[in-house]
């Protein structure tokens, strides 16, 4: 056709300007994965959100997503984003952020005919650790983790002391966790249980609360529970199933403590406006089996230290037939106590593997502020037999110690375990926050780490 033609057929009405085409395009659309996202300065394999972006009758991988702005370029500006093309046309987003704070990151996609849409990404970024930022990552969700175990995989189901959920994470990831499980309703409870140990054997694992009173000294039936999961599957196809709880431990060990002379105090450390966590106050966070055992369970105590002065003992205190207290068919047997010289330090958490090696996860019996020393002993299980030192624990960033998640064969030069912290307590982005009390569970994490054990000298193998 001619121009005469095409002329033609335009004063006829037939035919459309060119620019109509572009005025007829729908508007883009552009949503994130998650609306909130946390990283940290200098950290390998921070998480990442996704970018959903279509137009009517355009692929999106002909889409152009930018970042627009930042509201505070000092943590992180445009040039900090990356942005990859996943394998269904959408996007990747990962930040690389500057400093220590929080920006609003808007981001746009623009479409056919020039059409643009936004969506904005609410940043947090942490500070930079010390250590090996290889070792380091960070499970988003909550900040309280309190208790971990492997359940194969490479995966980790990890307890919080803020809630009664248990999160099931990749080890080797930073992010959510894969699946979530809340208990509550199965405990019956509405309020937390403090769950602040846990010990497997087989498909079931065993739970604690931390028996004590809250931090101002009150009285909580809650943290009164211990309780059982059991478990399907393995790696990131576990799956977790309620079984059975007991909810009068603590007036157990009440019991038997008055009985043998309060030999420990716990009378009076569970007392009405008791601090638990004070040299003299009652707490547990371990829980592990003894050797070769299926039914006797070791509490590791926070608090008290065995005598409660500084430089006192660990206490250990072995329930014999914790299988039939749980499962509602006995009272609680108690075995002889265990006191162990940590250095002045106390149970924070107690580990061992396949072959009865335990690992004990050391730290101050105070609510202070994680700069206490932090370090971790070798034990055998063995009552008579000293635990020994394999490494200190770094104390300059903040969380503090508190979980181990599994434990390697000891006997192997450079063998490494993987620690979480408790990060509630920490303000992460500089602003004055508790962790525990941010507004997004994206901004809640708390921080794992691979750590080499030092040499074995002497002592408890």
């Amino acid at each position: 056709m001619g121009a005469a033609g095409a002329a033609a057929l335009l004063a006829a009405g037939l035919a459309a300007p060119a620019h109509a085409a572009q005025e007829a395009a729908a508007e883009p659309t552009i949503a994130l994965s998650a609306g909130h996202l946390s990283g940290a300065v200098g950290a390998i394999g921070d998480p990442g959100v996704t970018v959903d972006i279509a137009q009517e009758g355009m692929p999106a991988a002909f889409l152009k997503v930018d970042v627009l702005s930042s509201s505070n370029p000092a943590v992180a500006g445009p040039g900090d984003v990356r942005i990859d093309r996943t394998r269904h046309g959408d996007r990747e987003l990962t930040v690389r952020p500057r400093a220590q704070g929080y920006t609003d990151l808007t981001l746009r996609v623009t479409g056919r005919g020039g059409k643009t849409a936004t969506a904005t990404l609410s940043y947090a970024a942490s500070a930079r650790v010390g250590g090996n930022a290889f070792s380091t990552r960070y499970l988003t969700g909550s900040a309280d983790s309190s208790a971990a175990v492997d359940v194969g995989g490479g995966y980790a189901l990890v307890a919080d002391d803020e809630t009664n959920v248990l999160r099931l994470y990749d080890r080797s990831r930073s992010g959510a966790p894969v699946k979530t499980w809340d208990l509550g309703p199965a405990l019956g409870i509405k309020k937390e249980a403090d769950i602040e140990a846990a010990a497997r054997v087989g498909d079931t694992v065993y739970w604690t609360g931390s028996l004590g009173n809250n931090k101002d000294g009150k009285y909580k039936a809650e943290r009164n529970t211990v309780f059982t999961t059991r478990l399907t599957g393995t790696g990131a196809a576990t799956e977790v199933v309620f079984g059975s709880a007991y909810k009068g431990l603590r007036e157990d060990l009440i019991a038997w403590d008055t009985a043998n002379g309060n030999r420990y105090g716990f009378a009076a450390g569970t007392a009405a406006g008791k601090i638990p966590k004070s040299i003299d106050g009652f707490n547990v966070e371990g829980l592990e089996f003894a050797p070769g055992s299926t039914t006797t369970a070791y509490l590791g105590f926070r608090a008290p230290l065995a005598p409660a002065v500084p430089g006192g003992k660990a206490l250990v205190v072995p329930v014999t037939n914790i299988d039939q207290v749980v499962a509602g068919a006995a009272k609680p047997v108690f075995g002889e106590p265990v006191e162990m010289d940590l250095g002045g330090l106390a149970i924070r958490d107690i580990r061992k593997n396949a072959a009865d090696q335990y690992l004990i996860l050391a730290g101050s019996w105070a609510a202070d502020d994680n700069s206490d020393p932090y370090a971790l002993y070798q034990w055998d299980g063995v009552p008579a037999h000293a635990p020994v030192k394999r490494a200190d624990l770094p104390t300059t960033d903040p969380g503090g110690w508190e979980a181990v998640v599994s434990v390697p064969d000891l006997r192997v030069p450079g063998a490494r375990v993987q620690l979480i912290t408790d990060s509630g307590s920490a303000d992460l982005y500089g602003d004055g926050t508790e962790a525990k009390d941010l507004d997004h569970p994206e901004w809640k994490k708390s921080r794992s780490g691979w750590f080499m054990l030092g040499p074995m000298r002497g002592g408890s193998r």
